[in-house]
């Protein structure tokens, strides 16, 4: 999450008639207390609600919203980015300085004498190992596939690392450093071959962050605590105490934040909440640019014609791929399911990134962005398929939001309207999901992306890239070429024209289908300050902007 080098003006402006990052969660009830020595009013600690759920607190096991806006308070970065920039730019952290020293070598220079709020020494064998631990345990709902240009770290002194890239010039690099791949761990405590669980990581106060973990209760509540050995870009702390609350239900956390009994209130709320929210005299609604996308994977071995099935065939599977493009309406559920506060999604790269293009809205359904049923039937019928065609199609509703129900019950609704599909839908509660999903066990399934860093590249290498996240056996040379030389490309005009080449030939694979885009949404109490500023292009919610004024 870090530069988005060519500018986000439109996904400023954008943000205006976008609402809601999603995911869900647990919890009961919130405590606090301490002194805020650090800005702010002393003695009000700020209580932050949530629906977001941790997988776990380990870098290197978790690849999703909730965990990773837990990591950013807790773990030291190598590069990140100061809060309220409007494009922001990557710059060291922990580090003193950061550059190209060769085109294949990305020197960090480390602050000297920095500490783990163990005790123990922070120093570049911390960094070495957390990058090859990353790289070695390769989880699969992990953010291994982020460092796939990355061929060796070494470490020449105690505050000197080297990153040998595959690949020269990498101009995602720093933002990579920056990312879920970037939090450093402490080599005392963290196993090199294996994730750590949420306990031993607070037994082990692995903490170098703005703040260290005081107490915790896995997706209910935790007490975060300002360090004062951050020596860090972001500064330190406005408030010295911030506990987080989680809510197994969305409406719960709308009516805390409206009657105060909470700060602050962020991710989700549905449409509705957030319409009636935005009315109500007592709270802020503050709408932050976003790069949010929903969309679903198709598994190219067990979908219908995958090539692990009985009737295996990519002519076949490729044209189910194509109709369902073709039959589905993005607008009818950005206007009926979520009142507008999502747009339509027409590519992978979303609209406000520099080379953003609109391939899947010209080629297929009505070529406007509408579906088209008789297109869909026709390409059905050229490669030989009979209808109705059987699709299973799974989703998430305890991760990507209440209204997730609603989405799919559309999007079935849509589908069967066709006479070319029945549909039969399944949910499943997130912590199975993140497993079954990558052991081939859902042929198609809802997934949602919030962006690691903001550039269009990060909708593109944790997708296409060998070793993707999504772990559902698409593979195409060209597009993973192409993808290698946008990293490596310095000229913008060249860059911008190989990311939406690149987009245009995934176009052609619908390797997943896009449907909606979104932005970041936070309320909270009129004395609580410090929200817009973490909700800016970098995609990281900063608890340590927030305070009560």
């Amino acid at each position: 999450m870090a530069n988005k080098r060519f500018g986000l003006r439109a996904a400023l402006a954008f943000a205006g008639v976008s609402a809601m990052a999603l995911t869900a969660c647990t919890g009961p009830s919130a405590q606090g207390g301490g002194q805020n020595t650090s800005g702010g009013n002393a003695g009000a600690p700020v209580v932050v609600g949530t629906t977001d759920k941790v997988t776990f607190l380990d870098p290197a096991g978790s690849y999703d919203n909730g965990s990773f806006m837990v990591m950013n308070q807790i773990y030291p970065f190598l590069m990140n980015t100061k809060p309220g920039a409007t494009d922001p730019t990557p710059e060291p952290d922990i580090a003193e300085s950061a550059s190209f020293t060769t085109p294949t070598d990305y020197t960090v220079k480390l602050k000297p004498g920095l500490k783990w709020a163990n005790g123990s020494a922070l120093d570049s064998k911390d960094v070495k190992f957390t990058f090859d631990r990353q790289l070695k345990i390769n989880d699969a709902n992990g953010p291994a596939a982020l460092l796939g240009n990355l061929a060796s770290v070494s470490t020449p002194d105690a505050t000197t690392v080297v990153f040998k890239l595959k690949t020269p010039n990498d101009q995602t690099f720093p933002q990579v450093l920056s990312s879920p791949a970037g939090p450093i761990v402490d080599d005392s405590v963290f196993p090199a071959d294996k994730v750590l669980d949420d306990d031993a990581i607070i037994a082990g106060k692995s903490f170098a962050g703005p703040y260290t973990i005081d107490s915790y209760k896995k997706n209910e509540l935790i007490s975060f605590k300002k360090y004062d050995g951050y020596q860090g870009v972001l500064g330190a702390p406005k408030t010295a105490n911030v506990t987080l609350k989680y809510y197994a239900n969305s409406n719960n956390l709308k009516l805390d934040v409206q009657q105060g009994n909470i700060d602050v209130a962020w991710r989700s709320m549905t449409a509705t909440d957030i319409d009636s929210l935005k009315k109500d005299s007592k709270v802020n609604v503050d709408i932050g640019p976003g790069g949010e996308l929903r969309y679903i994977v198709f598994n190219f071995n067990t979908m219908p014609y995958g090539a692990k099935t009985s009737t295996p065939d990519p002519a076949k599977s490729l044209a189910v791929r194509q109709a369902m493009a073709d039959s589905i309406d993005r607008a009818a559920i950005a206007t009926q399911v979520y009142k507008g506060t999502y747009l339509p999604a027409y590519s992978w790269v979303p609209q406000g990134f520099t080379g953003a293009i609109e391939p899947l809205k010209t080629s297929y359904g009505d070529g406007q962005g509408g579906p088209d049923a008789d297109k869909a039937k026709k390409t059905l019928a050229d490669a030989g398929v009979q209808t109705p065609v059987t699709l299973d199609l799974q989703y998430n509703s305890d991760h990507y939001g209440p209204s997730s129900s609603d989405e799919y019950a559309l999007v079935k609704t849509q589908l069967e309207k066709t006479g070319l599909f029945k549909v039969n839908l399944q949910s499943t509660e997130w912590v199975t999901y993140t497993k079954q999903r990558v052991l081939d066990a859902y042929p198609m399934y809802q997934l949602g992306w919030f962006p690691d860093y903001s550039d269009a590249d990060n909708y593109l290498t944790p997708f296409f890239s060998a070793n993707n996240f999504l772990k559902n056996h698409y593979a195409n040379k060209d597009v993973q070429a192409k993808i290698e030389e946008q990293r490596s490309t310095t000229d913008k005009a060249a860059r911008t024209k190989l990311i939406e080449d690149i987009q245009t030939a995934v176009a052609k694979d619908i390797p997943t289908l896009p449907l909606l885009q979104g932005a970041q949404v936070a309320v909270s109490g009129k004395n609580v300050t410090g929200v817009k500023d973490t909700l800016d292009p970098s995609f990281k919610f900063r608890l340590g902007v927030l305070a009560k004024s």
